[in-house]
């Protein structure tokens, strides 16, 4: 990669994001990673100015299910992003949580990412845990990592879903789109998509259905759209749907049809199971009451 040789401050992870981010032109326009340079082309890179690493306690109401001294449960809302980035420097949960935790999550993790032991997706709503000391967030990343979490999804997908099934893949970066998780991957992380009909709403309505997606996955949208049902309102992985009532019902809703409803796990210092479950937002269980309704 030319721009790599040429003394920047960035690593090559770094420039490629900077090309995909549209800040490198040549000829004086958008270039893309894969661009060979000829002789004579003219490149212009226009790096966004630096930003402050510093993010500050925000008073942002937060529902709490469970809070000691070594961690925090909350109910993410729809539309809340997890933590600050380029796009997003205020109103996030991190900024929210360093308001309600103070001190206690400094350090813990990394600076932007203070106590952060997993995440939601902006538009997904649902159950979070997040620690507040090291130890609590080692061991927390230790039981997603092995899997022996309870984690379970509320989702409206697309397709009529059978009573129960299961789908097994492997899940990395897509070779194709590196902003995207794929299976088209040779190795990758282990992914379990356990899938259930919601009978109210499936087998009703062909090409419909809302199913508990248990994930063992960071993005349970793409790996319910690779067991061949895509979320509806997915703007990455899904489509518009051709069934004019799950069309309305994704125009309607607006987002992602994805609620993390139940997580359960072991108390990193007291031993016991914890488990948390919450009630899709009123947006959601509006769009699963119009499918049961079928209007």
């Amino acid at each position: 990669m030319w721009l790599a040789r040429q003394g920047l401050p960035y690593s090559r992870s770094q420039i490629r994001r900077r090309i995909e981010e549209g800040e490198v032109r040549v000829g004086g326009q958008p270039a893309k990673p894969s661009r060979k340079l000829r002789a004579r082309d003219r490149v212009s890179f226009a790096p966004p100015p630096p930003v402050s690493t510093e993010d500050r306690p925000e008073d942002i109401p937060l529902t709490i299910l469970y809070e000691d001294a070594h961690l925090i449960v909350i109910d993410k809302p729809a539309g809340m992003v997890v933590h600050p980035a380029t796009s997003h420097q205020g109103g996030t949960l991190v900024n929210a949580l360093l308001h309600q935790c103070g001190d206690s999550l400094t350090g813990v993790g990394g600076e932007r990412r203070p106590g952060i032991v997993h995440r939601l997706d902006k538009d997904t709503s649902g159950v979070m845990v997040v620690a507040k000391d090291e130890p609590t967030l080692v061991a927390l990343q230790a039981q997603f990592h092995a899997h022996t979490l309870t984690r379970r999804y509320l989702a409206l997908v697309e397709g009529v879903v059978a009573e129960q099934g299961t789908h097994r893949s492997k899940y990395g970066r897509d070779p194709r789109d590196r902003k995207k998780f794929s299976s088209r991957v040779t190795v990758g992380k282990r992914a379990v998509t356990q899938l259930e009909g919601e009978g109210a709403a499936t087998g009703r309505h062909a090409g419909r259905g809302a199913a508990r997606d248990r994930a063992h996955a960071p993005e349970s949208a793409s790996t319910s759209a690779t067991a061949g049902h895509p979320l509806v309102g997915d703007p990455v992985y899904g489509h518009v749907p051709r069934d004019p009532l799950l069309k309305r019902v994704a125009a309607a809703l607006g987002r992602q049809a994805l609620h993390a409803e139940v997580l359960g796990l072991e108390h990193p210092a007291t031993g016991r199971y914890l488990e948390w479950s919450t009630r899709p937002p009123a947006d959601l269980q509006a769009a699963l009451n119009a499918l049961r309704a079928g209007q």
